[in-house]
């Protein structure tokens, strides 16, 4: 494989250019080898041909394999057992996937939460809790590992012991991770999952890096959790890539007046599952049974006001009147509390602001 990293590191070399490549010379040695009119008959441009002769004079094979391994880096290929088997459906995989801590990417099922870097109290509040939920239900958090949104599901799903997976937009030494500011995280995601990406060692992110690296988060999961996303938002590329794939979407409902709720909002409108509760996610993707979340996720009050519900609610259905009345609190305060109660599985609003305990 160390001569298909080298090539990887020249630009332009896609998964489906290596592919032809290698069905061509068979092996990546045969492809490194070679001389130019060979690779100019592989089938892979007459430009591409002459770039790889050129370009592969400087590069040292044996020493862009030691850099792997000085930074605990491993590489799948496409035809590696493996190599996560949902990624392999998707139109374009990587054919070379790079991965940094031991995690094997077959063995639960994953969902993406993805949203806006800029987010409110309300986007990071849900975010936490769906992530904590979620990894309660044995089920595998993946993100992008991006400030706000992405970085409050990996820590939700890290506070809960379960597993992450962060998809980047640049190569996975340590020199370039990014955004730096989560250097220190992307070491607690390595501890009980993973970081990923398509890209050989000395990339950094870019402007083209981050849409490739949507498509791997949607490839990845069964669905998508989109949590605050404006007009304009790269997780609104990511929902989009699920569509296409045949994966589910699901979008966290906001206020009409907030413009980080645009996105969201749309995504219903269009069609896209509201999401109020680990349920529904659950019940979509047809994980209720197997992951069980009633009887793993526990209740632990966050705050003193969630404990105070959770002794007044019961499976008889209450008013939130009632509710405010028995709990001494504002009845937006006890709103507020119910709704994220709701959403990590706890109560259930059955229609007509009456809850019950679940």
């Amino acid at each position: 494989m160390k001569y298909l990293n080298a090539l990887n590191k020249i630009s332009g070399l896609g998964a489906r250019k290596m592919q032809i490549l290698l069905n061509f010379f068979e092996t990546g040695e045969n492809i490194w080898s070679s001389d130019l009119e060979n690779l100019k008959k592989s089938g892979v441009g007459e430009k591409l041909a002459e770039k790889i002769f050129l370009e592969k004079n400087n590069i040292n094979p044996n020493e862009e394999w030691e850099r792997l391994s000085k930074e605990n880096i491993q590489l799948l290929t496409l035809g590696n057992p493996d190599y996560p088997k949902l990624l392999k459906e998707i139109p374009n995989p990587p054919y070379l996937l790079y991965t940094k801590g031991s995690f094997d990417f077959n063995l639960s099922p994953a969902v993406a939460i993805v949203g806006s870097r800029r987010y409110t109290a309300y986007g990071s509040q849900i975010a936490l809790s769906l992530a904590k939920a979620l990894a309660s239900s044995n089920i595998t958090v993946v993100s992008g590992m991006a400030l706000g949104i992405d970085s409050f599901a990996h820590r939700g799903a890290l506070e809960n012991y379960g597993k992450t997976v962060a998809v980047l937009g640049n190569s996975l030494d340590d020199e370039n991770i990014y955004p730096r500011n989560n250097f220190n995280l992307s070491r607690e995601i390595i501890s009980s999952g993973a970081l990923i990406s398509e890209y050989p060692i000395e990339t950094k992110a870019g402007v083209l890096t981050f849409p490739a690296r949507n498509r791997i988060i949607a490839g990845l999961t069964l669905g998508t959790i989109v949590i605050e996303a404006g007009e304009k938002s790269g997780s609104l590329i990511t929902a989009g890539m699920a569509l296409e794939y045949n994966r589910e979407i699901f979008s966290v409902p906001g206020s009409i007046f907030s413009p980080l709720s645009f996105g969201t909002n749309n995504l219903i409108k269009n069609g896209a599952r509201v999401v109020t509760g680990i349920k529904d996610i659950l019940e979509e993707l047809d994980l209720a049974k197997e992951t069980s979340a009633k009887e793993n996720v526990p209740r632990n009050p966050t705050n003193k006001n969630e404990e105070i519900l959770l002794k007044i609610l019961s499976t008889d259905p209450l008013h939130i009147d009632n509710i405010a009345k028995l709990a001494k609190l504002q009845t937006a305060m006890c709103s507020g509390t119910l709704s994220m109660m709701e959403i990590k599985g706890w109560v259930k609003n059955i229609g007509g602001q009456n809850y019950i305990l679940i």
